[in-house]
């Protein structure tokens, strides 16, 4: 099995990842994807990009080596409001918008005080995905999550690398969210979190994590191309509007 969309990808901008826009590009293109997210970190972390960077992907083409490329970002959730740390006039000339708890920028606090930060974030309208939520630092109750999620036309992003590199102990916490997406018929996209090239488009950990869940591939909006793009005309995103 084989998606062709894959949103979430780090270039050496983050600081802590191993290949260009053209090296993602050049290998989404080889493993004959569509779609590619070039989301680095917001300047919260420290030591990565600034948010002139995330301005000026303006100067990136649209398509390299066949491959549509998407510029966004990965922004960091800075304060108990959800606030995120891209500025509103950055964030409406980006193609993707991808937010989340890392440390650094917010310190791990209790369950509740997590699940209303995260529900301060869906309200966000330049928000399109909701990432790694099953981050054990970050205890949230995840049907609340799930079914804001739903109520603000937000993805919920099940992520790769938190299934084998990065945020340990996270799988049964991923597979709760995928079951409870199922059950609430809530969207979800599945993500690489790529910090090189070779992982671009790379969901294996995740396709073993939901083998027996049975989730129609119609709440999977990175499934396919039609669904990925009605879901970013839903959004309202201005990329999507000539398709």
């Amino acid at each position: 099995m084989r998606y062709k969309i894959d949103m979430h990808n780090h270039t050496v901008a983050s600081g802590h990842a191993y290949s260009t826009v053209q090296e993602i590009a050049r290998e989404a293109s080889n493993k004959g994807m569509v779609y590619v997210g070039i989301t680095d970190h917001g300047p919260a972390l420290l030591g990565y990009d600034n948010p002139w960077y995330i301005w000026n992907l303006r100067v990136v083409p649209e398509n390299i080596y066949g491959v549509e490329i998407l510029k966004g970002v990965e922004a960091n959730i800075i304060d108990d409001d959800g606030n995120i740390d891209i500025p509103e006039g950055i964030l409406d000339q980006l193609d993707i918008v991808l937010a989340g708890f890392h440390e650094g920028p917010i310190l791990p606090k209790s369950q509740e005080e997590n699940t209303k930060i995260i529900l301060n974030l869906m309200e966000n309208k330049y928000v399109d995905i909701v990432v790694h939520l099953g981050n054990p630092r970050f205890p949230i109750d995840y049907e609340r999550v799930v079914l804001k999620a739903k109520e603000s036309n937000k993805l919920i992003e099940i992520n790769n690398s938190s299934l084998h590199t990065s945020r340990e102990g996270s799988k049964e916490n991923c597979l709760r969210i995928a079951q409870l997406c199922k059950k609430h018929q809530v969207p979800m996209i599945f993500s690489s979190d790529s910090h090189i090239s070779f992982d671009v488009g790379r969901f294996d950990e995740i396709f073993e994590l939901i083998k027996d869940v049975d989730i129609p591939e119609d709440l999977i909006m990175n499934s396919s191309v039609e669904s990925f793009e009605s879901f970013m005309k839903s959004r309202g995103k201005k990329r999507f509007f000539n398709k």
